[in-house]
């Protein structure tokens, strides 16, 4: 069998260093909540993104969620994000009561950008660009628009760990945000997240926020919330960051065999040399998806869709008024794209089994 996914694979590598993390966080500095560690990730993270300030929260929703209380979106204000991406960007924007905006992606499933300047109104208080599957947006396009407005960027980085833009890592603009979600580039053992910025009072807004609005303890200066990066999960990822160029490597070369194998079989991802892909996933698009993903389900190979259905399409947005129609590359890409097995420690073979058994399908239709 193929898998996804095999964390056991990463974790069997590194399960000594692992351990003694543990005992260092566990026995040597029960420090579980705003600690030693999380301070030094902070920085090491921002440093590795070539930015200077870190602010470790719970999760890149919660990351996404106070970057907008920091900038002030509020109640009515909307706020503009592609509709092909994963379910909590949009619902970051609506828990802090603004709207989400969508608009349709390119043939990188990246915001469209003639699109978004469309979409720009008097109520328009922020721009939220997806640097999805490991690829980053056009984003000289997006912040010249943003700039014309007056609008601030948050870049969703959550799927973007040491992506590069014109050999810049994201995020390029104010502020990006960060998931540390196990199955991301770099992984906690649980839910974390992370936005990075150059601003220090950005920074400073963004810390009181995550702890209750606390300049100290027992003294609040803002309302804010709990959601933090705890020191165990800190501590661990301080750990994998160490790896994380390593692991984007692999990835880079795995994607480049794909390519290798199945250009001319299906469509693979789009390259663009000013931008540095991770891949995060690896997203193939083919008219014969279903087929295809239940072939290769068949045969022991497990394959995802990401997304099968456009945010405009959820039951959760209905409210806002969209209909079937209304983005139609996003709607036609979710019925075409397949991710296929992709992740460090997944080997040449399996990477040419997968091809092999993709190929043999697509060659008998």
């Amino acid at each position: 069998m193929i898998p996804f996914l095999d964390l056991k694979r990463e974790h069997g590598l590194l399960k000594e260093r692992i351990s003694k993390v543990m005992e260092r966080v566990i026995y040597d500095n029960s420090n579980f909540i705003l600690g030693r560690e999380g301070e030094l990730f902070e920085t090491e993270f921002a440093n590795f993104s070539g930015k200077k300030y870190g602010v470790g929260v719970n999760s890149a929703t919660d990351a996404l969620e106070i970057s907008l209380l920091a900038l002030n979106i509020k109640l009515g204000d909307q706020v503009i994000l592609p509709v092909n991406t994963a379910i909590p960007t949009a619902m970051a924007v609506s828990n802090v009561g603004a709207v989400p905006v969508f608009t349709d992606v390119g043939e990188d499933f990246l915001i469209d950008t003639n699109d978004l300047e469309r979409k720009i109104t008097k109520k328009t208080k922020a721009i939220i660009p997806v640097h999805l599957y490991g690829l980053a947006c056009d984003l000289d396009t997006i912040n010249t628009i943003a700039r014309v407005y007056d609008l601030p960027v948050i870049e969703d980085c959550a799927q973007a760990h040491g992506s590069e833009y014109k050999g810049i890592k994201v995020p390029i603009d104010d502020i990006g945000c960060f998931s540390f979600y196990p199955s991301k580039n770099l992984g906690a053992l649980g839910d974390g997240g992370m936005i990075i910025t150059n601003r220090k009072n950005l920074s400073d807004k963004l810390k009181l926020l995550r702890n209750y609005g606390q300049k100290d303890k027992y003294n609040a200066s803002i309302v804010g919330r709990n959601t933090r990066l705890d020191e165990i999960q800190a501590a661990v990822l301080r750990l994998k960051l160490e790896y994380l160029d390593e692991w984007n490597s692999k990835r880079i070369e795995f994607a480049s065999l794909y390519n290798s194998e199945l250009e001319g079989f299906v469509k693979i991802p789009k390259h663009d040399e000013n931008k540095k892909h991770v891949y995060h996933l690896y997203v193939i698009r083919t008219s014969e998806r279903d087929k295809l993903m239940e072939n290769l389900r068949e045969n022991e190979i497990t394959t995802l869709i990401h997304y099968p259905i456009p945010l405009h399409l959820q039951e959760a947005f209905s409210g806002l008024g969209y209909k079937a129609g209304d983005f139609p590359n996003a709607e036609r890409f979710s019925k075409e794209i397949l991710s296929l097995p992709l992740f460090p420690g997944i080997t040449n073979e399996e990477v040419s089994e997968v091809s092999a058994r993709v190929k043999k399908f697509i060659g008998r239709i």
